[in-house]
């Protein structure tokens, strides 16, 4: 018996090393606990049994959470690395293709293997852990000039375009609906704009990771992605409103009217509240100088923030994110170091990625599903009523907006906006946060269908169809310092001529910005130190930023027939700091430039810079020493007035026409007063030859004549 009591005791302390659980059935020993040396009830001493240590253990739901998180990340990592490896796959088939078709896969295993759904992914996981990276990278570097001179047509598509979408879709399947009144007949007219809010989503995701492998013009994709990123806004608020319609008992006139009003209040709301943390992350950046390496977390914090509070508001949260990188982006590159910029960059990009990627695993792993329901009608008349109104709609909105635009919006760029709405996580997380009802598995197989469908159909085929239809691509090289110049020239002019036509257009109102901003917000969120005196040494820092940042898109093109070795950190250095000083003194010798709104200032402090006078013409006024057209007699005595030009330091030339006669302008200085006296003798035998047809008949009005005047400046 008691080698039995102890043989148990061991198999017990193996286990427990282990970190198994023993089976129900097995005999368990009885092992009191010790006494601690005390004596035992019977008045004996008590045997103390020390406890097992246990050597090995493995305890799997502590960080069960962690754990699969991290597994999921990596996976998509590797599927997104092999996909960059996998030789000519990625030319044919877009990124996001081949992530779904991991998704699917990892979900069928999953499948085979429990025998039951996979985990899904939930609504709440994706708008407030995956949605807001993207949304952020795209937000922070979005190209401004662009965005801005096209926003008036991006909100045209945004706003308007997506009414259209959803008030389209949603008549339109409720109609199919009423005709097929045997299978669809108990899904309201609610639940149909319900449904096609969320269909009508245009998902950035999908968009930037099929747009950016084919490398279109600048304006086309500018208007496709920021139609897309503001529609987001648009469908998540009024698939907000038509769920709170669907909870009312009934709906009437006024609560439209109100639903209206709620629309308006959740985007500017949104604007608002990713301003007011764009500024105070501006204002933070200016005080970080003395704690750089926390600089970064400032840039994802307040734009975080600021997300989660449009949340926690009702208020639209892309909007606010988005608001917040564009307002804080200018101010935060200008105070941080450029290893800070760096981490920022590099961060956002990989925070990104991993999310894009994540998402679109998820979106392969949960259509692996027991809840579909399949109705033909309904399915097919879903994907055809999205490109038929999405196609209407374009063409019906650009040939309106074509009328207001400077650069028209051609017949293939509206093709391919058409043709690139593609839907993704955002409609199939929306489809999930509907309220249980008897054809929501229907809706659910629906949207899964139609994402499918366009990701993988005009995914894949969107590429041959802008080769085939030679639309214009981006320019791979990045601007130089001189178009910048030239590019600001052009705007400055551009405002002077619509300030002065009194016409209150875009570069006007730009800039106004630009002086408010420069008068104000600068001197306010920027530091001292870090504030460029120069508007060209503005322009080479932007350009240097953009050139450390990189061109993914455009790798350099590197000359294989130079050998040199590439600079040393120390060598870059030194080289800009001699090109800012020297821009910067260059700057301070020059005339101040050209600028409108303090043009009266330098007008009244210049005193040594003579006026140029309109002069007379060569019938009423004839000079050796101004006139710079000759006789033939004249031209031996030019060599030897050569003396009286050579003190000139500059000339100009001032064309002149008068059709009157003019009396001697004593005002210009002539070449006597440079040289001494001149013969007068001299002087009158030249005007003595002065040729008849030179001379002035009185009382006949003078002909026009040209002259040239060359005039001192000093």
């Amino acid at each position: 018996m008691a080698a039995l009591w102890t043989l148990s005791l061991l198999l017990s302390v193996c286990l427990g090393c282990l970190g198994l659980t023993p089976p129900a059935d097995f005999p368990q020993p009885h092992i009191q606990p010790p006494s601690l040396g005390f004596n035992s009830s019977d008045g004996g001493l008590s045997v103390d049994l020390p406890m097992a240590l246990r050597v090995f253990s493995v305890d799997y739901h502590h960080v069960q959470a962690p754990f699969e998180i991290v597994l999921w990340i990596m996976l998509a990592s590797l599927a997104k690395l092999g996909f960059h490896w996998s030789g000519r796959v990625p030319a044919v088939v877009p990124e996001s293709c081949l992530l779904i078709m991991v998704g699917l896969l990892v979900g069928g295993v999953i499948y085979g293997v429990r025998h039951s759904a996979p985990p899904t992914l939930s609504a709440d996981a994706f708008f407030l852990f995956l949605l807001p990276p993207i949304v952020l990278d795209a937000g922070y570097f979005l190209p401004g000039r662009l965005f801005f001179e096209n926003l008036g047509t991006i909100l045209w598509y945004a706003v308007l375009g997506t009414l259209w979408n959803v008030l389209g879709i949603g008549l339109s399947l409720y109609g199919v609906c009423v005709l097929a009144q045997s299978s669809l007949g108990d899904v309201s007219l609610l639940h149909c704009l319900l449904f096609g809010s969320l269909i009508a989503a245009v998902d950035p995701v999908a968009v930037l990771s099929v747009f950016q492998e084919m490398h279109v013009n600048e304006q086309l994709h500018i208007l496709v992605f920021g139609e897309s990123l503001l529609n987001d806004a648009v469908t998540v608020v009024l698939y907000k409103l038509f769920e709170s319609f669907l909870r009312l008992p009934s709906v009437s006139g006024l609560d439209v009217l109100l639903g209206g009003c709620r629309v308006v209040v959740v985007g500017l709301g949104g604007l608002c509240v990713g301003l007011f943390f764009g500024l105070v992350a501006a204002l933070t950046s200016r005080f970080t100088s003395r704690a750089q390496v926390i600089a970064p977390l400032f840039v994802f914090l307040y734009s975080y923030l600021s997300y989660l509070t449009s949340e926690m508001l009702h208020l639209s949260g892309i909007m606010a994110i988005v608001t917040c990188a564009v307002t804080m982006k200018q101010y935060v590159e200008a105070n941080v170091s450029e290893r800070s910029n760096t981490s920022i960059q590099y961060f956002l990009k990989m925070w990104s990625s991993v999310s894009e990627t994540l998402i679109f695993i998820f979106l392969g792993v949960s259509t692996i599903q027991d809840v579909h329901m399949w109705s033909w009608p309904f399915v097919c008349s879903t994907l055809l009523l999205c490109l038929v109104w999405r196609a209407t709609g374009v063409l019906l909105l650009t040939a309106v907006v074509n009328k207001l635009r400077r650069n028209a919006v051609t017949f293939r760029d509206q093709f391919i906006i058409a043709y690139g709405g593609l839907r993704g996580a955002i409609c199939f997380s929306l489809v999930f946060l509907i309220d249980d009802f008897p054809k929501k598995r229907l809706f659910i197989t629906t949207t899964i269908v139609v994402i499918l469908f366009t990701v993988f159909v005009q995914g894949m085929t969107i590429k041959p169809l802008v080769e085939l239809l030679d639309v214009k691509r981006k320019k791979r090289a990045l601007p130089t310092v001189s178009e910048e110049i030239h590019s600001r020239l052009i705007d400055h002019l551009l405002a002077g001529i619509e300030d002065v036509v009194g016409y209150w257009g875009q570069h006007y109102w730009k800039d106004k910005f630009e002086q408010f901003n420069r008068k104000y917000l600068r001197r306010f969120l920027i530091r001292e130190d870090h504030q460029a005196r120069s508007s060209i040494l503005r322009v080479y820092q932007e350009l240097e930023r953009r050139e450390q940042r990189g061109d993914e898109e455009a790798p350099p093109i590197v000359d294989p027939r130079s050998h040199s070795r590439p600079l040393l950190p120390e060598e870059m250095d030194s080289i800009r700091r001699i090109l800012s000083r020297n821009l910067h003194n260059f700057n301070n010798k020059q005339t101040p430039a050209y600028s409108r709104h303090t043009l009266h200032q330098y007008a009244t402090t210049e005193k040594t810079r003579r006026p140029l006078h309109r002069h007379q013409s060569l019938g009423e006024r004839y000079s050796y020493n101004t006139i710079t057209h000759w006789s033939q007699r004249e031209d031996r005595e030019f060599d030897g007035s050569h003396r009286v030009r050579a003190g000139l330091s500059r000339s100009h030339t001032v064309c002149s026409i008068s059709p009157r006669p003019i009396l001697q302008d004593s005002s210009v200085p002539t070449a006597s007063a440079q040289t001494g006296q001149v013969d007068p003798k001299s002087s009158a035998a030249r005007e003595d030859r002065i040729s008849p047809q030179h001379q002035i008949p009185v009382g006949r009005t003078p002909k026009k004549h040209l002259s040239f005047v060359l005039e001192n400046e000093k």
